[in-house]
């Protein structure tokens, strides 16, 4: 049977490099190497022509003698340093993984372990994502919150801790619960994004809550004591200085909502809203039109 040309297993020209001899010989090594290619019968005859080529070829003086005589030079038997393969030829261990001592198991992608096919490694599971939307005081003051899970087609109801202060796109984690892992490797966590839900009363602002608080013309003018609610302290009394004016705000220190990044409680802001009577008895319109006369002060006479 005809040999096949050195250069044509290389897949080479004739006039290439010792450097693109060398580049050929490690990357037909690794492809044609029996434990890389264990489905293809012919790779070990494959592994051994290019040892053969390169054997040669690598070899100054003999490619010279090999371009000048083709196949009919006989090629010396391999010398020190060569490393003989389970049969597949003389490979150059130097040349083939660069020299320094190539671990296989990084130079073949993990395929190796101790000389054997090493098993796939385990990979944690993907993540999952869910998002759920939670009352505005349990956003605030913390708690726990069920949710529904969908597991292997069976539904799963799950307890989550939910941390005083979270808002608007705070997220969650759940170690554990989200896709299987690969090769028996852990299952991935469940990422929950929170929104939350509005309060009849109480709006938010960073840590601090806001509650308007209506109070009457009287109140405003003469100043009052009124009860407000709270958060988490039921209701308070907050003193109401006489001469108040639509818009005044009354501080109420701690009384908001905790911030998770600094660990301070926020304060409680109550915006002061006068309210005028929608009807008025004959009584109150003739003591307002009395007050009327009394006005001293124009308050439109500073404003503009």
């Amino acid at each position: 049977m005809n040999k096949r040309d050195y250069y044509d297993i290389l897949e080479i020209s004739r006039s290439a490099s010792a450097d693109e001899i060398k580049k050929a010989y490690r990357k037909l090594s690794r492809k044609y190497h029996p434990d890389m290619a264990p489905d293809d019968k012919s790779a070990d005859q494959k592994f051994k022509e290019v040892q053969e080529a390169y054997d040669v070829l690598r070899d100054e003086e003999k490619r010279k003698q090999y371009d000048q005589f083709g196949h009919s030079f006989q090629q010396a038997g391999p010398g020190g340093g060569y490393y003989q393969s389970g049969g597949a030829g003389p490979v150059d261990l130097d040349d083939l993984f660069g020299g320094g001592g190539i671990d296989l198991g990084d130079l073949f992608g993990g395929a190796f372990r101790g000389g054997k096919r090493a098993q796939p490694r385990p990979q944690k599971g993907e993540s999952k994502r869910l998002h759920i939307e939670i009352p505005f005081h349990l956003a605030a003051v913390g708690g726990e919150h069920e949710i529904s899970l969908q597991k292997g087609g069976a539904s799963e109801r799950l307890t989550v801790k939910i941390p005083p202060g979270v808002d608007n796109g705070s997220v969650i984690r759940l170690s554990g619960q989200g896709n299987p892992g690969i090769h028996g490797g852990p299952a991935g966590d469940l990422l929950i994004t929170i929104k939350v839900g509005n309060h009849p009363y109480f709006k938010r602002e960073g840590s601090n809550l806001i509650l308007e608080v209506p109070i009457t013309l009287s109140e405003a003018a003469l100043g009052s004591k009124v009860d407000v609610p709270t958060l988490s302290e039921g209701e308070v009394t907050v003193t109401i200085p006489p001469g108040t004016s639509s818009g005044a705000k009354l501080r109420l220190r701690e009384k908001g909502i905790l911030d998770q990044k600094f660990k301070k409680t926020g304060d409680q802001i109550c915006s002061i809203k006068i309210v005028a009577p929608k009807s008025l008895s004959d009584q109150a319109r003739s003591l307002y039109e009395q007050l009327k006369q009394l006005d001293e002060e124009n308050p439109r006479s500073k404003a503009w």
